[in-house]
């Protein structure tokens, strides 16, 4: 063949594939199939404005006008100042001492911890923890309005504080640059860890059978007839300017019994000891914090029907189970607040039936992260990670206001993404790094409306692969069943019933469907759909 009937048959093969509906450019990219593992980093209790508030191309800071981020009293007024950050914005021992003393009379308005004129208060510092839990959560957004975080916290004015970053400040800032940043991500249950570590795993909500009649029974909260606000008691301040308020009853079970705040599993690592000569595996059913194993299907279920490898590496978990083997029970109960401070209801899986101690589910899936998380930075090394892998930090290393600081964790998550980044399976990985709820922080975006358990307020998230858009801020609305969304259409599962029920709720509010990640990935648009 000479060479005009050559270039005659290349430029007839162009027309073809034009007339298809491809390009080059979109054949040459790659598909959704061509992601072989995905990775979650699930980190802890910071809202979006606290951290990224300053982002470049972000919805931050600079969209919030004054009269848009004051807070109301209890009453509905404006508040003439934010209240004083009730015992402390730091503690006794802790640099720099930060008193309550020093707080009163700050301006109703955000503000930056680590204003050097201000509190100076760096990332390196622990700072005092905040409320955040189910209903309270909720009466701090406020139906949207996010004008009742100082109003219903036991943290006063700290709420409002966030701190002032850059790439030079902040690890993880450098690699949201590089990659993609989320920045209408919101956590997927209202309230704290426990309950949005469950929506991680299996967009479910807990339940204590028949707690009315159980130990639990004294955990039912005291609710009005709204379903969303908690019973205030008698004795209660009635100005947020004078004290924390008080409930009747804020509880961990809703009076229909479904577990909301913290209740610690049924098998150990536990935060409740086995029983006096029961089985040391399992913690005590008669402490009232103990939940019963849990049935529902989780995406460990489906990955398996599946056959798609999966592991959870707990960080310090194998230290936890040892510590309690060896009758020190401080790392697990919550008595040892220095490293590692493992964290027992952050690991979800452990609460459910078909990944109890003995069962092989467990011991294939449920996997020790190592101390400073370097078992699971061997399997990362070593290119060994199953297909989907999710990473808990333990508890120095998470970033929770009360036990740790923010520099810590988040350069321990900026390492394993350096380390991720070599890995022998980083051309074919997908990695997402979030928060699982916002600590009781303020944030200035109004969660979409869906169902009783949430969205809740806006999380940071980040998307980190070969295949994401570069330098992008994604503002696409996503939560953390969003993560869910991704895994299942990735891996073509089942779609779990709480994605279901979360996507017609928010049909029913007029609010779009949560979208499932791929939207942060440059891939060929004819197969992501």
């Amino acid at each position: 063949m000479n060479n005009n009937r050559i270039g005659a048959a290349l430029l007839a093969l162009a027309a073809a594939a034009t007339f298809a509906g491809c390009t080059s450019t979109n054949v040459s990219k790659p598909s959704l199939t061509d992601v072989k593992t995905v990775v979650v980093i699930y980190a802890e209790n910071r809202s979006f404005d606290n951290l990224y508030g300053h982002f470049p191309g972000a919805n931050g800071l600079q969209n919030v006008t004054p009269p848009s981020a004051q807070q109301l009293d209890r009453n509905g007024a404006v508040l003439p100042t934010l209240p004083p950050v009730w015992n402390g914005l730091t503690q006794t021992g802790v640099t720099p001492v930060v008193t309550q003393a020093m707080t009163v009379n700050l301006p109703n308005a955000p503000f930056a911890i680590n204003d050097p004129n201000g509190f100076n208060t760096p990332l390196s510092t622990t700072t005092r923890d905040l409320w955040h839990r189910f209903y309270e959560n909720q009466m701090q957004i406020d139906g949207g309005k996010n004008d009742k975080f100082a109003a219903w916290a036991d943290s006063g004015g700290l709420v409002m504080g966030h701190y002032s970053m850059n790439e030079s400040t902040l690890p993880l800032w450098k690699v949201a640059q590089q990659y993609t940043l989320a920045d209408n991500f919101f956590m997927g249950a209202f309230g704290g860890s426990f309950l949005n570590h469950q929506w991680l795993v299996c967009a479910c909500t807990p339940i204590y059978p028949n707690a009315n009649k159980s130990v639990a029974s004294g955990s039912i909260s005291a609710v009005e007839a709204d379903g969303v606000t908690l019973k205030v008691a008698q004795n209660a301040p009635a100005s947020a300017l004078s004290g924390p308020p008080k409930f009747v009853n804020s509880g961990n079970l809703t009076p229909d019994f479904y577990a909301v705040n913290t209740m610690q599993p049924p098998y150990q690592p536990s935060g409740n000891k086995p029983a006096a000569g029961g089985d040391t595996a399992f913690a005590d059913p008669k402490i009232p914090t103990t939940l019963p194993p849990q049935t529902q299907t989780h995406i460990g279920d489906l990955l398996n029907d599946a056959h798609v490898s999966w592991a959870w590496y707990g960080g310090a978990w194998g230290a936890a189970l040892s510590a309690g083997e060896g009758g020190q029970p401080g790392v697990i109960y919550g008595k040892n607040l220095t490293a590692p401070n493992f964290q027992a209801h952050h690991q979800p899986f452990n609460y459910f039936a078909d990944l109890a101690p003995g069962t092989a589910n467990r011991e294939q899936h449920l996997r020790d992260g190592g101390l400073d998380g370097t078992e699971f930075i061997k399997a990362i090394d070593a290119g060994t990670l199953p297909q989907v892998t999710f990473y808990k930090p333990q508890g120095n290393l998470n970033e929770h206001a009360g036990y740790t600081d923010v520099a810590s964790g988040d350069q321990h998550i900026a390492d394993l993404i350096a380390h991720l980044e070599k890995s022998p399976q980083w051309s074919n990985m997908v990695v997402i790094v979030t928060y699982d709820e916002n600590g009781g922080f303020w944030d200035h975006v109004a969660p979409p409306k869906a169902d009783r358990w949430g969205p809740g307020s806006r999380v940071p998230a980040l998307v980190i692969s070969p295949f994401a858009k570069k330098g992008y801020v994604d503002h696409t609305q996503y939560d953390t069943t969003s993560i869910l969304r991704f895994i299942t259409r990735r891996f073509a599962l089942p779609e779990l019933p709480g994605l279901v029920t979360r996507d017609k709720a928010l049909g029913v509010n007029g609010e779009k469907p949560m979208g499932d990640l791929t939207n942060a990935l440059d891939l060929n648009a004819a197969q992501t759909q």
